[in-house]
């Protein structure tokens, strides 16, 4: 990447063979980390910033030797507002916390979803976090999607948010996962290692695309724990950290996470689609809705205090819908 300083006002970069293809507001996010998508959005729709001299939409896919000029702006002080939501903190101290995020928060402010956040909860419950990640990403280092329980470890200190950015760079962070899939894998381990990238025609996807300016590399290890009859629990690390990783690789090789509503197709599932894999009888206690989100939550975290160097290994249980889920499959399956 070339960049250089255009007066006091503005920075420029010109785009290079590898970066050809990328939106254009994703190019600035890799450029300018603390600041979310929807706020450089703004910037470049107000015509902050431009393509050899144009104003440009977003969307614009860039070619190898434009240059984008980018109007230098002022960080935003403000972060997500505290908000006074109970949450489940499994370790802390004077650098770190650990939560169990349950299913259905968004980790950090984005459009649509302004309020409720990790974020907002840690900055009611903690004041200080460290401010590496930006305004709108106080103590944030990692992230789980929204419809994905379990362990997320939590920066205090600017110091120990370094230290943590560190091991997952370096991808010496452990992560290990519970999903129940659709399907059960013709084999007892498997490694999936294929490059992940922005979805072609799907914008809230990503996708197995290699040769694309998006695509990165991806590596997910699963080791099968209890068959049944038309679905698996699997135990699950993925080596690498791209987005969606996880279900995007499970799904593309035909055993998509369930209840998995980008990638597999379906939101909820019932005891009686499980048992007998149909419809439920109307009013029975086989027509409830055991779980209608993906069934995939983050166990375990084994990683080094960013501080002291204390190696750490964090579990958390798994929440009550996978358990339901599991209880019938036990059961029937």
């Amino acid at each position: 990447m070339s960049c250089r300083i255009s007066g006091d006002n503005e920075r420029e970069f010109v785009v290079t063979a590898p970066q050809a293809g990328a939106r254009l507001d994703l190019f600035l996010a890799d450029r300018f980390p603390g600041f979310s998508r929807t706020f450089l959005r703004t910037v470049i729709d107000a015509g902050g910033a431009r393509v050899d001299g144009q104003k440009a939409k977003a969307a614009h896919r860039l070619r190898a030797g434009e240059c984008v000029a980018v109007s230098v702006f002022e960080r935003k002080a403000e972060g997500p507002a505290p908000e006074p939501i109970p949450l489940e903190v499994v370790y802390e101290d004077d650098h770190i916390s650990v939560v169990n995020k349950p299913p259905g928060m968004v980790v950090h402010p984005a459009k649509g979803h302004w309020a409720g956040t990790l974020a907002g909860a840690l900055a009611h419950r903690y004041g200080q976090l460290s401010g590496v990640g930006g305004p709108t990403r106080p103590g944030i280092v990692h992230r789980l999607d929204r419809d994905t329980s379990g362990a997320v470890v939590v920066a205090r200190t600017d110091a120990a948010h370094a230290g943590l950015a560190r091991q997952f760079a370096a991808r010496s962070v452990e992560k290990c996962y519970d999903a129940i899939v659709a399907g059960a894998p013709d084999r007892d381990c498997d490694v999936i290692q294929r490059p992940i990238g922005i979805h072609p025609s799907h914008r809230e996807k990503m996708a197995v695309r290699s040769g694309h300016s998006t695509s990165r590399d991806a590596r997910t290890c699963f080791r099968v724990v209890e068959r049944f009859a038309r679905f698996a629990l699997l135990d699950v690390q993925p080596t690498s950290g791209r987005t969606h990783q996880i279900r995007v690789h499970l799904s593309s090789v035909g055993h998509p996470v369930l209840c998995d509503r980008l990638y597999g197709g379906r939101a909820r599932i019932t005891a009686a689609e499980i048992t007998h894999g149909g419809g439920a009888e109307s009013g029975g206690t086989e027509d409830r809705t055991l779980i209608e989100r993906q069934a995939l939550h983050a166990r375990r975290l084994v990683f080094s205090h960013p501080i002291s160097g204390q190696p750490l290994r964090i579990e958390v249980p798994m929440p009550a819908d996978m358990q339901a889920v599991l209880a019938v499959l036990r059961r029937h399956g």
